[in-house]
């Protein structure tokens, strides 16, 4: 009986320096995230039109390469957000070899699928794995690339479908047969995209602005 009691004595006695050693194995918290600066200029208070003349002028008009088109980039105040045109020709690959797959560090992607169709590898780990060097492109911003790991989901994906790919997710395509065009809406919070970024063909097709009003 007096062993049992010693010991709980001894448990009470002891709790106080278990509640005080406690805090020193918890981990320590992750940094606060700090988001993005607002921009230098206004909040826009229009809206920017894309129109189907100025996508299909583009497609038609625009290098084969690189197949990627940062149709505008839009400095919505708090974030930019880019929209975007890509077309791909037949990629020429064999079943089962391996996927080239790219990243990107800050801009997340929403595929719109307008035609045409291929297998979309995403996810998983990147194998030889490397950064991309020189100067951001105005697409995508900092990105890195490499082939597709264990881990990754491939499948087909046509006209229609609708595909988000988060920051740092892999993504790459393969067995495009005939063609696969697609829009990618891009946004942006850290700003790694140039705000105010217009294609440049875009500038050739401006529309006709309308006449002025009679003067009453």
């Amino acid at each position: 009986m007096k062993r049992t009691i010693l010991c709980m004595v001894s448990a009470l006695l002891l709790a106080p320096a278990w509640q005080t050693a406690a805090p020193a194995q918890t981990a320590t918290p992750p940094a606060t995230f700090q988001p993005a600066p607002p921009s230098n200029g206004p909040i826009p208070t229009v809206a920017f039109d894309i129109t189907k003349a100025d996508i299909d002028f583009v497609l038609k008009n625009a290098p084969a390469n690189p197949p990627d088109r940062q149709l505008r980039v839009v400095d919505m105040g708090k974030y930019n957000l880019g929209v975007g045109i890509i077309h791909r020709g037949p990629t020429n690959d064999k079943p089962g070899a391996p996927i080239s797959v790219i990243y990107h560090d800050f801009t997340p992607e929403v595929y719109i699928i307008t035609s045409g169709s291929g297998v979309l590898t995403t996810g998983g780990v990147i194998e030889n794995r490397r950064a991309s060097t020189g100067v951001p492109n105005v697409m995508n911003g900092p990105s890195g690339g490499g082939t597709a790991g264990n881990g990754a989901y491939s499948r087909i994906v046509r006209e229609g479908d609708i595909i988000i790919i988060p920051t740092m997710v892999a993504h790459g395509w393969s067995q495009i047969t005939d063609h696969v065009t697609y829009l990618s809406v891009r946004p942006d919070p850290e700003r790694a995209l140039p705000a105010g970024y217009v294609y440049p063909l875009l500038f050739k097709n401006l529309p006709t602005p309308a006449p002025p009003k009679p003067k009453q």
